[in-house]
């Protein structure tokens, strides 16, 4: 796969962020922080609200690296290596998936077509929820290759899942490799088949420290994992900082063509039985995108569980309008 990043109308080094709201925001500054990148420019529907968190960012480069943090529009972005969207509405109590769904998608009516329109050439990210539902449309509606449109996926409830598994075990998290794959949402399922921490089984791993109620624990795990957003939530009104750690992840492996393997969410054709959706499995990322999907084991129950988040997004899917409306005419 051709080197996106080497293009000559490409920075390399610049990223564009499309919402400041708290994950735009709090994204961009991880990213700042990390110094992956020499440019980064912000643009929100509220240009005040652009203005004013590329100045309070700005105030922080001095204790980073040489960078330049500014508000935008659409047309400063033709030379981006990296478009993140976060922009969207939020879920409001009493509102169903669906309508934010559909709140969404007509969001994106409006920013997809900007963001290609532009002449953009780079990897778009779809952060916004529900993401891969949103990813998918962002692909549909760009025209881009399926390599180049890729979502956020369940990069976050894998790291959620790595830390719980770490506290459970009182291990480094990073020792643990595991992946929370299929829907970032309600049908999410943890991998427990391909699990390990440095190489030894999960379940076997547990034994050593002193642990045998390995299905309970794995319940619990899973279900603390699901449901640990809407805890946030509940205490704090969102979640953030978890989520602008794993942006800046993604972010690093794209802009430093790292070729790391990430749950990202991206286009499945025929994987496990499963086409023509958006859902979260390990990939190998690079400046290209997606490059290689990599397989994993699941058991029968696993794959089951799978194929029916895949079916729950499909149908969400038959529900929408993607269809643009039509252009007017020049009189």
């Amino acid at each position: 796969m051709s080197n996106i990043l080497e293009n000559a109308n490409i920075n390399p080094r610049k990223i564009a962020m499309v919402g400041c709201g708290f994950v735009g925001s709090t994204s961009v500054y991880a990213i700042m922080q990390s110094g992956i990148a020499s440019e980064i420019v912000l643009i929100d529907a509220d240009q005040n609200r652009a203005e004013g968190e590329a100045m309070d960012i700005s105030h922080a480069i001095p204790f980073s690296t040489t960078q330049h943090i500014y508000a935008g529009d659409y047309r400063d972005i033709k030379d981006a290596a990296l478009v993140i969207v976060t922009a969207g509405a939020a879920q409001k109590p009493g509102e169903s998936r669906l309508d934010l769904v559909n709140k969404n998608v007509g969001i994106f009516k409006s920013i997809i077509p900007q963001i290609r329109d532009s002449g953009f050439g780079g990897i778009l990210m779809i952060v916004s929820n529900p993401v891969d539902i949103l990813t998918y449309v962002a692909w549909k509606i760009s025209g881009f290759s399926k390599e180049r449109v890729i979502g956020s996926g369940t990069v976050l409830d894998s790291a959620r899942l790595k830390y719980m598994l770490g506290e459970h075990l009182d291990v480094d998290a990073r020792n643990v490799h595991a992946y929370v794959i299929g829907e970032h949402g309600d049908s999410e399922i943890v991998a427990w088949s391909s699990a390990d921490v440095s190489g030894v089984n999960v379940n076997q791993f547990c034994e050593i420290r002193g642990h045998f109620q390995h299905e309970s624990s794995m319940k619990k795990i899973a279900d603390d994992v699901k449901n640990s957003a809407y805890e946030i939530i509940e205490k704090k009104h969102a979640t953030y900082y978890g989520v602008a750690s794993a942006v800046r992840r993604i972010a690093e492996v794209i802009l430093k063509d790292e070729k790391s393997i990430l749950p990202v969410s991206s286009l499945m054709e025929g994987e496990y039985g499963i086409s023509d959706i958006y859902l979260s499995m390990p990939a190998v990322v690079t400046s290209s995108g997606v490059e290689t999907k990599v397989h994993i084991d699941l058991s029968y129950e696993e794959l089951t569980n799978l194929q029916n988040s895949a079916n729950t997004l499909k149908e969400i899917l038959g529900k929408l309008d993607l269809s643009m409306p039509a252009k007017k005419q020049d009189k």
